[in-house]
């Protein structure tokens, strides 16, 4: 690039640095725009006024808590399911870690519960529609006739002598009613086969009939036990169960493996889709069932916020003073290039976005931080190739790319770090990893991009030759 498109692309990064801030801080801005609106009769626009998204600790927000029905898994693995099911809903909720949401089982002595969380939320009913549908998925072998026929006596007073078992527990509508009355399927019982060890769900279409189908794949284990499953009830039915529905009932030919199945219902291609989204998103472990629902307050609130954004501010300003004094002009530069950074990180913070917890923030600083060191890696470096007599523009060229190498490997190194709190971090742990990497990925473009076009647009200017101020 030359000198000129340097210059032109310094010109550029203040103006959407302006720009950027603007919409971080919207406020002095729109009041700005009504004053001129008043005076000269104008209908200027706002800016959009998107509020930062807060955490539990700073803002409060919604708890959901749900009841676990565990009585078809066995005591042992009562913890693991409920590990299981809050994985499932924090997938749904906390993506990439930016919801901040806290989700956690609690042992009662009527069994498990599991508390959800939601920062940011006031009302209930939008977080529950913010979970969404958690489908269950079950596949339930045939009763025997024996069996069919002594549940729904047992339940049903008067069932004529001549009923027909069989042509009944194809009724869905019946097993529907009959589960909802009586708490028990007349017709099928549980298998061990469940939405927990579903791999992925798709939509597709039947060959033959052009109906959409929904196809399964299955893990490892679940592929061995679907084997199993099939092996043994080859000529028996194989109901397929969603939310104690009867969805399809295929009849096994033979033992099945690889562990693939389908859904077959009669689905529109909207239906199908929604279905397969669902189950992907959400197939539960076990089964759960809102008992209450209430708003909470935040645990540390605004005067914690207003604490650490003061320090922050007194920090940040603290570093642009360092950086001037021991480095002069280009440290002014680099002043300039972190304000850029602050307004770029902020406003993808908006957009995402990311739910700021005290963590989080702590995490944004700190990445402020490794920008400045970018910084001085590289004026230092500028130093030692002004000492060797060299050219303005190849003491810039050069400071940058021989500080290169210890910025990438020690941002690298960060990031690594990053990703492996991210992987095996709570809630919160996650939301810090989130924002240290934002920023150290903005902090390298801003100290290798926005900095470097700085520094060379005042080559050959009368600035470079006042050696005292580089």
């Amino acid at each position: 690039m030359s000198i000129k498109s340097y210059r032109l692309l310094s010109i550029f990064l203040i103006i959407l640095a302006i720009f950027l801030g603007c919409f971080d801080y919207p406020k002095p801005f729109n009041r700005g725009i009504d004053l001129i609106n008043q005076k000269f009769g104008w209908h200027l626009p706002h800016m959009i006024e998107k509020p930062f998204q807060l955490g539990l600790d700073l803002k409060g927000g919604v708890e959901l808590l749900y009841k676990a029905d565990l009585s078809k898994i066995e005591k042992s693995d009562w913890r693991e399911a409920m590990d299981g099911l809050k994985e499932v809903i924090e997938n749904r909720i906390n993506i990439f870690g930016v919801r901040e949401a806290e989700i956690t089982p609690v042992e009662t002595s009527q069994g498990y519960r599991l508390s959800v969380k939601i920062p940011g939320v006031k009302d209930p009913e939008a977080a529950i529609r913010e979970i969404g549908k958690t489908p269950y998925l079950e596949f339930k072998e045939e009763r025997t006739r024996e069996e069919r026929e002594r549940i729904i006596r047992e339940n049903i007073k008067e069932v004529p002598e001549d009923l027909d078992i069989n042509t009944l527990c194809f009724n869905k509508d019946f097993i529907l009613s009959f589960i909802s009355q009586f708490g028990q399927d007349p017709c099928y019982k549980s298998t061990k086969l469940s939405g927990r060890f579903l791999k992925r769900s798709q939509v597709a279409f039947d060959q033959n009939t052009g109906e959409p189908i929904v196809t399964l794949e299955f893990n490892k284990e679940g592929s061995k036990i679907f084997e199993d499953l099939t092996q043994r009830n080859v000529g028996k039915i194989l109901a397929i169960y969603i939310d104690n529905v009867l969805i399809s009932a295929p009849r096994v030919q033979e033992k099945i493996t690889g562990g693939k199945a389908i859904i077959t219902g009669k689905f529109t291609p909207k239906e199908a889709k929604e279905l397969a989204n669902n189950l992907n998103a959400g197939a539960l472990p076990v089964p759960i069932e809102l008992i209450s629902q209430k708003t909470v307050g935040a645990t540390l609130g605004m005067l914690s916020l207003k604490k650490s954004l003061k320090a922050g501010i007194i920090g940040f300003l603290a570093i642009i003073v360092f950086l001037i004094v021991f480095y002069r002009f280009p440290g002014f530069l680099a002043s300039v290039a972190l304000l850029i950074y602050v307004a770029i990180t902020l406003f993808l913070f908006k957009v995402i976005p990311v739910t700021l917890t005290l963590a989080g923030i702590g995490g944004f600083i700190l990445s402020i931080g490794m920008a400045v060191d970018a910084n001085i890696l590289i004026f230092a470096r500028m130093r030692e190739e002004k000492k060797q007599g060299k050219m303005f523009l190849d003491v810039v060229k050069e400071g940058f790319s021989r500080a290169w190498p210890s910025i990438r490997d020690g941002n690298l190194t960060t990031l690594l770090i990053s990703l492996i709190l991210f992987t095996i971090g709570s809630s919160f742990v996650k939301g810090f990893a989130t924002t240290l990497s934002i920023g150290i990925l903005v902090s390298m473009f801003s100290a290798i991009f926005v900095t470097r076009s700085f520094l060379l647009s005042f080559a050959n200017t009368k600035l470079e030759k006042l050696k005292r101020i580089w």
